[in-house]
């Protein structure tokens, strides 16, 4: 951004862009003015006292997580692990390729999840898209190690101003998991309509939702 003349930018994300965004803010801070997201995927630690004080509504969150793991998670499992495998396979096929996004995009209007295939099938990205999944799991392997064998572990809180607007029936983000990870989230907002495509469901709503956060840097 700063080689194309911006000196100031904020940095936007859904799905992948979630996790993407905030680590933007966290490379170039002085030059970050926010990130806003759709997502805050922070989990738990694994200290049992995260664990003690759940609300409810948090456990409801975290058991729809680990649902959707469960019964939907394939996809991750196949795509960290064997990405070439499958690269070659959504290469060959139209039809396959649609098929692979419509097992988490069926309910969506057919033209969208169409035309979201067509955009990898037109460019020829498929396999490396999937690259992102395999280098997250190398990335986790990595730390994994580092942690059992004592070295400082993580890069702290991101410090950038951060927003969240999250949609009843996508993956609902915890607030003090969040925080943990996010030293200054400003603007956090729960909407009852749209879903984890919100800004093709709701277009509106999501688009002043970040006119809003911007706005009030």
């Amino acid at each position: 951004m700063r080689r194309l003349g911006y000196e100031r930018y904020g940095a936007v994300g859904n799905d992948g862009g979630s996790m993407i965004s905030p680590e933007v803010g966290r490379l170039d801070p002085e030059h970050v003015v926010g990130v806003h997201v759709t997502q805050l995927f922070s989990f738990p630690s694994g200290d049992p006292a995260e664990m003690a004080d759940l609300s409810e509504e948090e456990q409801a969150a975290l058991a729809h997580l680990g649902w959707f793991w469960e019964n939907i998670g394939a996809f991750n499992v196949l795509q960290s692990q064997q990405p070439q495998t499958l690269a070659h396979a959504l290469a060959d096929s139209p039809a396959g390729l649609l098929g692979w996004h419509a097992q988490l995009m069926g309910d969506l209007d057919p033209g969208f999840v169409v035309a979201n295939a067509a955009v990898y099938w037109l460019t020829g990205t498929q396999g490396s898209a999937l690259r992102l999944y395999r280098e997250n799991a190398i990335a986790q392997q990595r730390a994994a190690a580092g942690a059992s064998e004592g070295e400082a572990g993580g890069a702290g809180p991101t410090t950038v101003p951060i927003a969240l607007a999250q949609a009843t029936g996508d993956f609902a983000s915890i607030r003090r998991f969040a925080e943990r990870d996010h030293a200054d989230i400003r603007q956090w907002t729960t909407y009852e309509r749209g879903g984890h495509f919100a800004a093709y469901l709701e277009p509106q709503q999501t688009a002043g939702d970040v006119v809003r956060f911007f706005d009030a840097l």
